[in-house]
């Protein structure tokens, strides 16, 4: 059976979870560097950092399709693996199995990797396997009571200790960090914390960020980031049913490197009315994201605006609009980000 053959197929492979955190090399670098507590990743920078998620998507099943998978060097021209587990808004008890599945994936793909340019060096006694970094980065309300120990998940652990793997996982959990600890930082990643932190309107009402914090991370931070914290706080935003003009001046002022007073003026809103709106409004995104994603699709197979139109029955002016768009995320389709530009144009 052939390597393709022998993975199991994932229909999800984009997701707007992890991956839009920390696909963006620069936030992942921080949080390698500033919440790792690992002596050899305190220097870690972006371009240490290369994203191997699609070598194990076919490998990972619906309910993980988020995570994603780094390989990184370090000083000393070593290379680790980090298998950064997607954001867990609630206790998840089988955590432990999933790190391990990663570890399995990622040692037995290496092995692979190695045999086919030097036959047999996996069975010799000098071959290495790289180590694996299992990082879980967890936002939700509840406290975090999941031993990270994987012998603690198995049966008479105590009995059979000398046989069972011994591991653990680093966990990031967001409320283990007050607010003056993240203030002190200055970094996107930073920001995201903060900003995850928040549960209803009164939290984000009160939130009120030092300017100079929101001045550093916008003259620090690189373009791509500070598209990334677009992206994530108007996703959070539009959770607690934030308006959506409100929501797009926020992004608006991150992009332009305009943060000094990003929440100044903020007008909070009533959770019940907006809910009802936001429930209206969910509706149709969810519709337009469809539209968008069928036209992806058929722009993929090399259709014509006019096949397009026709076959799913679409104005060929928004067909049109939508594919000049398109072609900026070639060879990729971001239907969210395709979605952001279209509505910021209308």
């Amino acid at each position: 059976m052939s390597e393709e053959n022998n993975q199991i197929s994932n229909s999800k492979e984009k997701d707007s979870g992890a991956k839009l955190i920390f696909g963006n090399a620069n936030l992942c670098a921080q949080l390698l560097r500033d919440y790792s507590n690992i002596e050899a990743l305190k220097d870690v920078r972006a371009e240490d950092i290369e994203d191997v998620t699609e070598r194990y998507i076919p490998m990972f099943t619906e309910e993980r399709n988020a995570d994603v998978v780094k390989k990184v060097r370090i000083r000393d021209g070593s290379e680790i693996f980090i298998a950064l587990i997607e954001h867990k808004a609630q206790v998840d008890y089988n955590v432990c199995m999933q790190v391990l599945r990663y570890m399995v994936f990622i040692w037995e793909d290496y092995a692979r990797q190695q045999e086919k340019l030097h036959k047999g060096i996996s069975k010799s006694r000098d071959f290495k396997y790289p180590p694996v970094f299992p990082i879980v980065y967890y936002n939700g309300v509840e406290k975090w009571s999941v031993d990270k120990t994987f012998s603690s998940r198995i049966a008479l652990g105590d009995v059979f200790s000398k046989y069972i793997p011994q591991f653990e996982y680093h966990l990031v959990n967001t409320g283990d960090y007050n607010r003056e600890e993240l203030l002190d930082r200055e970094d996107g990643l930073s920001l995201i914390m903060l900003i995850n932190k928040l549960r209803d309107a009164a939290d984000f009402n009160s939130l009120g960020l030092p300017k100079d914090y929101l001045d550093n991370i916008a003259f620090k931070s690189p373009e791509d980031v500070l598209e990334t914290l677009a992206r994530v706080i108007a996703v959070v935003l539009r959770k607690q049913f934030v308006p959506e003009d409100e929501i797009q001046g926020f992004v608006s002022h991150i992009k332009e490197r305009d943060m000094s007073d990003l929440f100044e003026g903020w007008k909070g809103f009533n959770v019940q009315e907006e809910r009802q709106k936001g429930k209206e409004l969910g509706k149709e995104i969810g519709k337009d994201l469809t539209r968008i994603n069928l036209i992806c699709k058929k722009l993929s197979k090399g259709k014509s605006i006019e096949t397009i139109a026709s076959e799913i029955e679409e104005d060929e002016a928004f067909v049109k609009e939508i594919s000049s768009i398109a072609e900026k995320y070639l060879p990729d389709y971001d239907e969210e980000k395709i979605y952001e530009e279209w509505k910021q144009i209308l």
